[in-house]
């Protein structure tokens, strides 16, 4: 071809090179926008079915993948685990119910069950004969013994306040016992300044108060001369109280370096017994227990409360036994049970040793509630020794036992059949 040809000129190596990298862009954003499907309204793949496709198989629905952020144009679909129907669902209002239900009787199955076998487990023992673990209180007769400030102007000055006794007939005399300390216990000085005996204020006499001597020189009561521990003694009946019946206050003032206050001890005093225990203790091992028959005889008919107790070979505290039956006049025996099961349960070493009994008469009205025996102090009997195979194994019985125990059984059964129930699947209306 001639240089005068109407032919376009050859374009260039370089050039074509160049069309050739801005055609490479173009192609890579074609294929990344097919690749990501889209705009927002372009339709599924079809590699993957429909949740009707899926249906029309044969196979379970396909959830859609859930789509995060806000709808439009250039929203970006996520692509997921499909979460179950059951995630998906709300929770109805009839199934809320029955979760509801389901904590309510679950709670009332669990308290219904405690109830029981707490029950079961407090009567398995007689009321009248437990073991002292139990009651940690009647181990040991009333001694009492207190603290209090003396004063409100001086509240770390400590006044400690006991007696031997707090049940007093006839002829006894009580001791009381006061002292002074400071927060840590430590003695402090202690003057008894005045005392005074008088009938409770609310039984309301105009009887007199009684003077009555607090003393710390080893004398008339005292044990330790200068120990720092004042001693009073009082015997109603040749001070005062020969025929009076009830509760006697002692008020004391004291002082203790610039700090004074007042205190009270009270005591119950019967001036003429009802009963008076013989001393005479004859035993009985019958259907799986021993029994003790403790002799009285009686001047008043009633209802009368008997307590001992009972410790083992070596004086380790074992049970209480008690009598609470009504007795007529003249010559009687109360029956004090120790329980064979108790003893099973509790394997003290025999012989076995009844000590400190004490009695009243139960009155129906007035105040005070009972008329005092007086009581045997120390230990009475020393009973026989025993195999294990003399006590039987089986719990107390009784009508009233029985009685609740159905009773606490019905209300367990039915808390458990209304959880039960929740269980249950209910048909759709």
């Amino acid at each position: 071809m001639s240089p005068n040809s109407s032919a376009p000129p050859p374009v260039s190596r370089a050039r074509r090179a160049g069309w050739f990298f801005l055609f490479i862009p173009l192609v890579l954003g074609v294929v990344g926008w097919w690749s990501w499907g889209g705009a927002v309204g372009a339709p599924p793949s079809s590699m993957e079915p429909s949740p009707v496709e899926g249906a029309q198989a044969g196979g379970a629905p396909v959830e859609a993948p859930p789509k995060v952020g806000p709808s439009g144009a250039g929203a970006v679909v996520v692509r997921g685990p499909s979460p179950s129907a059951q995630d998906l669902s709300p929770v109805s209002p009839e199934q809320r119910e029955r979760l509801a239900l389901r904590e309510l009787w679950g709670e009332r199955l669990e308290r219904a069950k405690r109830t029981l076998e707490s029950y079961v487990a407090a009567t398995r023992y007689p009321p009248q004969s437990r073991s002292l673990r139990e009651q940690p209180d009647q181990v040991e007769m009333a001694e009492p013994e207190r603290t209090r400030p003396l004063s409100r102007e001086h509240p770390d000055v400590q006044l400690r306040l006991k007696q031997d006794r707090v049940f007093v007939v006839g002829d006894e005399t009580v001791r009381l016992f006061v002292s002074c300390e400071d927060a840590q216990r430590s003695p402090r000085p202690c003057e008894v300044l005045s005392a005074s005996a008088h009938e409770a204020e609310h039984m309301g006499s105009a009887v007199p108060p009684i003077p009555v001597a607090f003393t710390d020189d080893g004398a008339v009561g005292d044990a330790l001369a200068r120990d720092g521990i004042y001693t009073g003694t009082l015997q109603p009946s040749k001070q005062g109280f020969p025929l009076y019946s009830g509760t006697i206050r002692v008020n004391v003032r004291v002082r203790s370096g610039k700090a004074e206050g007042m205190a009270f001890l009270d005591i119950l005093y019967t001036h003429a017994v009802p009963a008076t225990f013989t001393g005479r203790v004859r035993e009985v091992l019958s259907e799986g227990s021993l029994l003790l028959y403790l002799g009285i005889h009686v001047r008043k008919a009633g209802r009368y409360v008997v307590a001992g107790r009972m410790d083992d070979e070596s004086g380790v505290p074992f049970a209480h036994v008690s009598f609470n039956e009504e007795l007529r006049e003249g010559p009687q025996e109360v029956k004090l049970t120790v329980f064979g099961k108790l003893i099973l349960d509790e394997v003290p070493t025999f012989p076995l040793k009844l000590r400190d009994v004490e009695g009243f008469l139960l009155k129906e009205t007035g105040d005070p509630d009972r008329e005092l025996m007086t009581a045997l102090r120390g230990y009475v009997h020393t009973t026989n020794a025993y195999p294990a195979s003399s006590f039987s194994p089986a719990e107390w019985q009784s009508e009233e036992r029985t009685r609740y125990i159905d009773e606490y059984t019905r209300d367990m059964n039915e808390a458990q059949r209304n959880f039960n129930a929740t269980f249950e699947q209910r048909p759709p209306p």
